[in-house]
């Protein structure tokens, strides 16, 4: 067993082997620029359309709905901004809810100082969001609903389903960030019927620095406003040379995942509930927070009682993982998710994400769990 353990696979993801050699050629054989009409770059062209298949096909969508981004905070931004830009003759009423990721929460505060009025809708004490309320509070003026699909902390999965028909009904377009579960649970657009999807190769093993946003329709795609302007690539909407070596990573990466998905689901719960057996063995004043039912296979929230969790990191530095998430957390105060889920601050302060993935192993668990359910004894003091 290599130390230190990694258990921060909500924060990212090391490439499979198998991504990594769909990527290779790119920086060697076919390294044109795609936007070239000689050989080498319509070879590249020709990675980035079989990708762009690729993908389409596994998400339930079009090759043209797929706009290729640097990630998916970039294809919440394109969403946002784009959608009600575009759409702002209808309407200037935007609907998100508490514990969206700052990509979409920033948006949104971005967009009421330039004039959209944006209800923020609150979770209950598991992170769900209520589709009723969505409802109530959706006015003629609506022009746009985010929702994210798994929430980057808790793993909680919110009703997009539901959420996405009431859109549609309404003629409003929705979006959900769907960075955190694609890959990790079921996921097709011909079920959840979404207008603008968000999402990212590295948290599902593939490389860094590439993403997507699905946008279902022609309609939509002539109206939604670019962030960038540039040389006119991905329909004008995201210019930019193609990064080709992640395109075809992305869409391998969603290949592999798309096939080892009903068995590596069970296996990360198994090793989910392995893992809070054992730290409760050692200490047993653990809460797990998010839905107990609807919630991402292998994300694991506990808040320690008494526990400094930074603290508690900090003296463990043989497990890898995190008080939040990544993309916002060391900034030593209460996490905004722990806040709008209602979470006491004796509970809150000992808030630990773990992230178990497709390389994690019974070894790695039982040891990361003996670990941290130890310290978590000697630092409240019951270990003396």
């Amino acid at each position: 067993m290599n130390l230190p353990v990694y258990l921060d696979y909500n924060a990212t993801t090391p490439v499979d082997p198998r991504v990594l050699e769909a990527m290779l050629p790119c920086f060697t054989e076919t390294f044109g620029n795609a936007s070239s009409s000689h050989a080498f770059g319509q070879a590249a062209l020709a990675i980035a359309a079989h990708a762009r298949e690729s993908l389409a096909t596994r998400l339930g969508t079009q090759p043209e709905d797929i706009i290729f981004t640097s990630g998916a905070t970039e294809a919440d931004n394109l969403a946002l901004f784009g959608a009600a830009l575009g759409l702002r003759s209808k309407g200037d009423h935007i609907i998100t809810q508490a514990i969206e990721h700052p990509a979409v929460l920033e948006a949104c505060r971005e967009l009421e100082r330039e004039g959209f009025t944006v209800t923020v809708l609150p979770v209950d004490g598991h992170g769900r969001v209520d589709p009723d309320l969505v409802s109530k509070a959706m006015t003629a003026r609506t022009v746009l609903v985010s929702i994210m699909h798994a929430n980057n902390e808790l793993g909680t999965l919110q009703p997009i389903e539901p959420i996405a028909r009431l859109c549609r009904e309404r003629g409003v377009a929705f979006h959900t960030d769907a960075a955190q579960s694609l890959g990790k649970v079921p996921f097709s657009l011909r079920d959840i019927q979404a207008d603008l999807v968000a999402v990212t190769a590295h948290k599902l093993y593939g490389p860094k620095g590439i993403g997507a946003l699905v946008v279902r329709g022609e309609v939509l795609r002539h109206k939604l406003k670019p962030t960038h302007h540039g040389g006119g690539q991905e329909l004008g909407l995201r210019p930019g040379t193609l990064n080709t070596a992640g395109i075809a990573g992305l869409a391998k990466a969603v290949e592999v995942a798309a096939v080892e998905l009903p068995e590596e689901a069970p296996r990360l719960q198994e090793l989910r509930l392995r893992l809070l057996t054992g730290i409760q063995q050692q200490f047993n004043e653990v809460k797990v927070n998010g839905h107990p039912e609807h919630r991402l296979p292998g994300t694991l929230h506990i808040s320690l009682k008494g526990v400094d969790a930074n603290h508690l990191l900090h003296r463990v530095p043989e497990v890898a993982a995190s008080t939040g998430s990544a993309c916002h957390s060391g900034g030593g105060h209460l996490s905004g998710v722990l806040q709008a889920i209602g979470a006491a601050p004796e509970w809150a302060n000992g808030s630990i994400r773990l992230g178990i993935g497709r390389f994690t192993t019974e070894e790695e668990v039982d040891f990361a769990a003996r670990k941290l359910g130890t310290m978590a004894k000697e630092l409240s003091g019951r270990g003396k």
